[in-house]
């Protein structure tokens, strides 16, 4: 359960803010203005949660994202804030290794309800490894691998978490709005290609050199992973 928050945000009064909202809310907070004060406390306390500004002085929210996933934090959940909210930034924050992104302004109701989605997903991941497969690709959910054919893909959290769903879900056809709601846990704006980019990310990768394909398009409603029919490749 996420009870300790870290959020590394240069504006003060948005800080404060949240903090306040955090703390009426039960949870232990501490705060960061910059991001070497913010790396700095990750390393001192036992943090369960990083809210993290985009924009900050020293070091973008960016390279804070990246360098607390090489240091070995794999697991801690991250929600990115920035005023910054299309695709091309949503997209850039969650390969940075961020776990979910939030567009300011943004009301404190719906952080808190990131907030928790992302511990349920956490508490989730805590169980006997599984081992998720369709044909030669095989998704090792606690060792966080994925291999086709034995040989290791390195995927983005982002996409780990997508394809986890639809093979998950293998065989059902799969909405927009039901892997947006699913894999970032609340929607985004409706509109947002977001999930067309990832979808296109992971066939690159576990699709592009082999065959046969396994993520399907169905047209008008959605994507689905599935073993292809006799005449298909």
């Amino acid at each position: 359960m996420v009870k300790r928050i870290l959020v590394i945000e240069d504006e003060q009064n948005v800080a404060a803010f949240i903090k306040q909202g955090l703390c009426e809310s039960g949870y232990e907070v501490f705060l960061a203005y910059e991001s070497l004060q913010g790396l700095e406390l990750l390393r001192q306390k036992e943090i369960d949660l990083l809210i993290l500004d985009v924009i900050l002085p020293g070091m973008s929210g960016i390279l804070i994202a990246e360098k607390i996933r090489e240091l070995g934090y794999k697991n801690l959940p991250i929600i990115m804030l920035t005023a910054l909210g299309t695709t091309e930034n949503i997209v850039k924050g969650l390969d940075s290794g961020a776990d979910d992104y939030l567009v300011k302004p943004f009301k404190f109701k719906e952080l808190l309800a990131r907030i928790r989605a992302l511990s349920r997903r956490h508490e989730s991941s805590i169980v006997i490894n599984q081992k998720l497969t369709i044909l030669d690709l095989e998704l090792d959910k606690d060792a966080k691998i994925v291999k086709r054919s034995g040989d290791e893909i390195k995927l983005t959290s982002t996409e780990f978490r997508l394809l986890e769903f639809l093979l998950k879900n293998k065989n059902r056809v799969l909405s927009r709005i039901d892997i947006l709601e699913n894999v970032w846990d609340i929607s985004f704006n409706p509109g947002t290609n977001v999930v067309d980019v990832y979808v296109n990310y992971l066939r690159n990768k576990i699709d592009k050199d082999c065959k046969p394909k396994l993520i399907h398009t169905v047209i008008g409603m959605g994507y689905t992973l599935r073993e292809p029919a006799d005449n298909e490749d």
